[in-house]
């Protein structure tokens, strides 16, 4: 019998490909089989053209391959190939399945190996210019999100932090709001969205619980959602995210000139 592959659970980061880490990409560089998500952008699978890719996407409210499937898919190929490497967007230790999949690899008598990625709620803070802690207003942190396993599915309190990351938040932003709402939270507690963090298609929204609770409308791409008074603007920051913005528009036109 031939030896066993390892099996490399890699993040990806938020989305841009220059925000993986050194050491994810020259494992990607590396791989034989490369199975990603459906949030793994092109320009990173660029970092791969050797690799057999294999689209294990899991989309919340869209057809997605079932776990189960994923986690053969693994241990499959594996057994075919030296360096196999599960790719995640963000951080594969974060909402990314990574008990289920190393609980699989590990019953199965097969390496693996984490490498982290950058989580989007750490790239949304260095996108929007807004610290998620902050000394005198918030000291503490909670990443959650209300997507959970059937079995669970009662399972939506909230957490009592200062600052609040919703992860996967568009389509669950009226209940966020009304949830906050009922515990107690100013309808005037800042939120910042943010659709596509780190991607040419970025897109950043400041308003209020109050205003979170008639919804976001819809989506072309992952949201995450901050929220809480370490989300409050700074007295200048609203010129410098107005220049940014100019500057991020014109870049585009400036690569086609």
């Amino acid at each position: 019998m031939s030896a066993l592959g390892k099996v490399y659970l890699i993040g990806a980061g938020p989305g841009a490909q220059d925000l993986i880490t050194l050491r994810g990409a020259r494992l990607l560089a590396q791989a034989d089989v490369v199975l990603h998500d459906a949030l793994v952008t092109d320009e990173m699978l660029e970092l791969c053209p050797q690799a057999e890719k294999i689209l294990v996407g899991k989309r919340c409210g869209q057809l997605s391959t079932a776990q189960q499937f994923i986690n053969k898919q693994m241990i499959d190929n594996a057994r075919k190939f030296p360096l196999v490497v599960r790719l995640k967007g963000g951080d594969p230790m974060m909402f990314g399945r990574a008990d289920e999949e190393l609980r699989a690899l590990e019953e199965a008598g097969i390496e693996v190996e984490v490498v982290p990625g950058i989580t989007t709620a750490l790239a949304a803070a260095a996108a929007t210019k807004q610290p998620l802690t902050k000394r005198g207003v918030a000291r503490s942190v909670a990443f959650f999100t209300s997507s959970t396993a059937p079995e669970h599915s009662e399972h939506d309190a909230i957490p009592d932090t200062d600052t609040l990351v919703q992860y996967m938040g568009g389509r669950e932003a009226i209940a966020t709001a009304e949830r906050l709402l009922a515990q107690g939270r100013h309808p005037d507690t800042p939120v910042v969205v943010i659709e596509n963090c780190s991607r040419p298609d970025q897109h950043i929204r400041r308003l209020t619980i109050a205003a979170l609770a008639q919804g976001l409308g819809a989506a072309h791409g992952p949201v995450l959602v901050m929220l809480g008074d370490a989300m409050q603007m700074r007295a200048r920051q609203y010129d410098a995210d107005s220049a940014s913005a100019l500057v991020t528009a014109a870049k585009p036109q400036q690569r086609r000139a």
